[in-house]
């Protein structure tokens, strides 16, 4: 049955008028976006389709590729380049927040743009969020990626890139593609001598995150590891 033929209290998009998009499921939401459906499935059993596709992680459909959004039966490349733009933006609009706002004092908006960034990724990949004197954000730098189970971070390219970027301090960010957002010794022990590396150029290392899955990514400095 067509969304159209729906009581009109059951349409998502009439329920997100009534009632704001937070009563909305994901499915509904996504469904909104894709506008219709195909034969014999409404735009909501597509959504749900897409998002099974994905085990019903919207981070994994954010990070999906053109390709496999397509290759969703119904999708296709044209409402796939529709969702790939929808996520994009959505990134954009963290980073422009970030940029023009202090970053440090709105951890939320942090984790919200790392779990877009990383929590998909099926390798480990380390990030330096770089911040001017006022913690705006002046850049994301995708610095060192590696196997699932280990990246290999130099201290002295890191320092390289703070200079410049001509940094007063730095977001330390990477993902465990494990799903467990624990830290390791590993994870510590780099964390420590990044700190003392980059104290020698005057920038200071703020937190670092920590980014596994759907979990709230961990932060060291509410941990008491900087």
């Amino acid at each position: 049955m067509a969304i159209t033929d729906w009581p009109e209290g059951e349409r998502p998009r009439e329920r997100l008028l009534a009632h704001g998009p937070e009563a909305l499921s994901d499915a509904e939401l996504l469904a909104i976006y894709l506008r219709v459906g195909v034969r014999g499935k409404s735009a909501v059993d597509l959504a749900r389709d897409l998002l099974q596709r994905f085990n019903g992680r919207l981070g994994a459909l954010a990070e999906a590729s053109l390709e496999e959004l397509a290759s969703v039966s119904g999708i296709g490349m044209a409402k796939a380049a529709q969702l790939k733009a929808s996520f994009e933006l959505a990134r954009r609009a963290l980073t422009q927040e970030m940029a023009t706002r202090d970053t440090f004092s709105s951890p939320g908006k942090v984790r919200d743009w790392l779990r877009l960034k990383l929590a998909s990724r099926q390798k480990e990949v380390f990030m330096a969020l770089w911040l001017d004197a006022q913690n705006r954000l002046i850049k994301a730098d995708e610095l060192f990626s590696g196997s699932l189970t280990q990246t290999s971070v130099y201290p002295r390219e890191v320092v390289k890139a703070a200079l410049a970027n001509n940094a007063a301090a730095v977001i330390l960010a990477h993902n465990h593609p494990s799903g467990v957002a624990e830290p390791s010794r590993a994870d510590e022990m780099l964390t420590s001598s990044l700190k003392d590396a980059l104290a020698l150029v005057d920038v200071k290392v703020l937190d670092h995150f920590i980014v596994a899955g759907n979990a709230l990514p961990l932060s060291f400095a509410e941990r008491g590891l900087l």
